[in-house]
């Protein structure tokens, strides 16, 4: 069976090589990936995901924290020059996204749903990747190159200090974003024996 879903999915890649040559505004790009949460599935229709869409020099200070952070464990010099260069690469996109979970809804739900208790930060945990999958391939079908990082919870106090967010949105992962400015390398895959299996 053909899909387009699918050949969206594929062209969806882990990009590194970003840059800020992006036509769409912010705006646009913002409500983009509003609506792409906002159709994203949760457990309960808790609508726990959070995201929070940064450009400019607010972008710019996520990988400022990301760097001071690693500065701090990192004590090998050379070791640390990396560590710089792969966080600059982040840092010359057109923007970063900050997803996080609602920690209250996921706390409301297990006091609501006490046999379910422990399900609840799983099944938040499967809304925020269900809701990373679909922007990362939204801004794909956009052209725009995206990876998924996860500094957490290294900066978590920093990045909610600096951006003033509430308490119980728990950080879970930082998406930086931008124009394609090299392709992604040939993508593996298992052997499908591996991986699936067919029982009729």
């Amino acid at each position: 069976m053909e899909s387009k879903l699918n050949q969206l999915l594929a062209k969806r890649r882990t990009i590194y090589a970003l840059g800020d040559k992006v036509d769409a505004q912010p705006e646009d790009i913002f409500d983009l990936v509003k609506e792409t949460v906002r159709n994203s599935p949760t457990a309960f229709n808790s609508q726990s995901v959070r995201a929070v869409v940064l450009f400019g020099k607010s972008s710019d200070k996520v990988w400022d924290i990301v760097e001071d952070a690693l500065k701090a464990i990192v004590k090998d010099p050379e070791a640390f020059k990396s560590t710089q260069e792969k966080i600059a690469s982040f840092r010359a996109g057109f923007g970063t996204i900050l997803y996080l979970t609602d920690t209250d809804i996921v706390d409301g739900l297990q006091k609501q749903f006490p046999s379910y208790a422990e399900n609840f930060p799983i099944w938040a945990e499967q809304a925020v990747g269900g809701a990373q999958q679909a922007v990362w391939a939204a801004l794909a079908e956009q052209g725009i190159g995206a990876s998924l990082q996860h500094y957490n919870p290294l900066i978590d106090d920093a990045i909610h200090e600096a951006f003033d967010l509430p308490a119980s949105w728990q950080l879970r992962a930082e998406m930086p974003f931008g124009s394609i400015e090299a392709p992604a390398g040939e993508k593996e895959y298992l052997p499908e024996d591996q991986v699936f299996k067919l029982i009729k």
